[in-house]
């Protein structure tokens, strides 16, 4: 069997926007991730970027759980001796919401160049505001099982 690959002809980038209000930070990292990667088209190639462009609105609402608010930490390094540095989910959610969502979102590609070409195709904002309207995005729902069950 010969490995199929996509021409660059035949790769057709659409741009979607998710309202991540509501949504459970996994599941909608999920989402997007495969959105990036083009594994929704039929012309889907683990070698090829066949992905499209995802914009992400109100990153600052995702719904976490009280326990993993307060439990998982992120960690980063100066590169200096002692410069390790922790910072738990709830203060980096608090001081930039679209670290968290890029971050989940980086981790569910594939590392290398390939990877970090799929992420160069995704926006992240705060707000409900976005500046990618002369692109003309499509409006994507999420899965029910994305979002949570609030009462």
């Amino acid at each position: 069997m010969r490995t199929y690959t996509p021409k660059p002809a035949d790769i057709e980038r659409e741009w979607h926007v998710i309202d991540a209000e509501g949504a459970v930070l996994g599941r909608l990292a999920t989402e997007i991730a495969t959105l990036l990667r083009g594994k929704h088209k039929p012309i889907f190639a683990p070698h090829i970027d066949t992905g499209d462009h995802v914009v992400i609105v109100n990153a600052a609402k995702i719904a976490v759980g009280q326990r993993k608010l307060h439990d998982k930490t992120y960690y980063r390094h100066s590169q200096y001796p002692g410069g390790l540095r922790a910072e738990s989910l709830e203060h980096l959610l608090a001081r930039d919401p679209e670290r968290v969502v890029r971050l989940a979102v980086k981790r569910m590609l594939p590392r290398g160049p390939l990877g970090r070409a799929q992420l160069k195709k995704l926006k992240v904002h705060a707000g409900p505001n976005h500046p990618h309207q002369a692109q003309q995005p499509k409006p994507r729902a999420l899965p029910a099982r994305s979002i949570a069950r609030i009462g």
